[in-house]
């Protein structure tokens, strides 16, 4: 009789300890570093990489503060993994601010800066090297992988190299190569840091400042990424990446666009991006100029503005200014800033948050 009784307890034990463990889920925070970029990953164990380091100059403090922001939010008490996309000041300026502010374990770059310039080579002689003195330090190549645990995260370009293996699932051939143009660009932008990170059945990627002819490259004549769930950061939104044969090909459900008031959202790329098949939303880091009433989207997946709005906004999307110092300083925006967060499931499932309105949705 009491083996009769033992036996349901050991085997309902036995169920519940065969049960598989909660995945937990991928948390990124996508900041407003005001056209820069710096997004945040934290693993289902609490792992932290963080790409990119807001501006230089004056902003920086501005930027590294907004960083640390997301940081303390997350819970993190260090930096496991930090990418520096590529040697330009909007991506790396902020760091020399942020490194003083919380432990950072791994630097992670492309190597030599190919855009000769004051601010990088000093930044690269002189304050790097004190920066990761007593970390790791890593000079990544496509294909290459970043160890997190419960994450499959793989390096897809770097140093203007992409990876010639197609991942896993890909590899078929991509039908939108066939009309690619290809552009002029500067040097620096094609030796991006790309990364593509897989949780479960979730997808997303990040191609820091990856060029046009860099897209091809790695897309075409076959697509050796696949689809992804959501595409990050597109270059601010320039029209010097953000070509179909990487939107359309990679056939995301959302687009997250880490662009500024008047950098970015240009109405080539508004095209291309809600032209993609499939695509359900793109969220902006902040509301367009460049984009007017034309092209832009609904405020409520716009997470910031700008301090002074004008009391009517054109139909017409505003002309982008010169590049090069001579460029009139963009409209002011030093009040609070909002980032937008993304948490995913393993089951692919995920939900986008802007931090401004509160607006959620998820997707299934």
């Amino acid at each position: 009789m009491r083996a009769a009784m033992i036996c349901p307890w050991v085997f309902a034990l036995g169920f519940v300890m065969a049960q598989p463990r909660n995945p937990g889920t991928l948390t990124v925070y996508v900041i407003d570093v005001e056209g820069g970029n710096a997004t945040l990953f934290v693993s289902p164990t609490h792992e932290s990489l963080l790409i990119d380091t807001g501006n230089a100059g004056a902003a920086a403090a501005r930027d590294a503060g907004r960083i640390m922001d997301a940081i303390q939010d997350a819970g993190l008490q260090q930096i496991d993994h930090l990418i520096i996309t590529h040697w330009h000041g909007d991506h790396f300026g902020g760091l020399a601010e942020l490194a003083p502010k919380i432990p950072i374990r791994e630097f992670i770059d492309h190597g030599p800066n190919t855009q000769p310039g004051e601010l990088a080579d000093t930044f690269l002689q002189k304050t790097y090297p004190q920066l990761y003195a007593n970390a790791k330090h890593t000079v990544v190549k496509a294909g290459d992988k970043i160890p997190m645990a419960g994450l499959d995260v793989r390096v897809v370009t770097s140093a203007g190299e992409t990876i010639k293996t197609p991942l896993p699932g890909a590899g078929a051939p991509n039908p939108y190569c066939a009309n690619f143009k290809p552009v002029d660009s500067n040097p620096e932008d094609p030796q991006s840091v790309g990364i593509y990170i897989k949780f479960g059945k979730f997808r997303t990627i990040h191609l820091g400042d990856v060029t046009k002819n860099k897209e091809f490259e790695l897309m075409c004549p076959n697509n050796r990424i696949g689809t992804v769930d959501v595409l990050l950061g597109l270059h601010h939104g320039r029209a010097s990446s953000n070509s179909p044969v990487l939107v359309h090909a990679l056939h995301p459900r959302v687009a997250i666009m880490n662009n500024g008031t008047r950098k970015g959202g240009e109405p080539e790329v508004m095209q291309t991006v809600h032209s993609s098949p499939g695509l359900e939303d793109l969220w902006q880091l902040h509301f367009s100029l460049l984009s007017g009433q034309e092209y832009t989207v609904p405020g409520m997946f716009i997470a910031n503005t700008i301090d002074d709005p004008p009391a009517t906004l054109p139909i017409a999307p505003a002309a982008a200014p010169p590049p090069g110092p001579g460029a009139p300083p963009p409209p002011v925006h030093n009040i609070r800033a909002y980032w937008i967060k993304l948490t995913a499931q393993s089951d692919g499932s995920f939900t986008v948050t802007n931090a401004r309105n509160g607006f959620s949705k998820t997707y299934r």
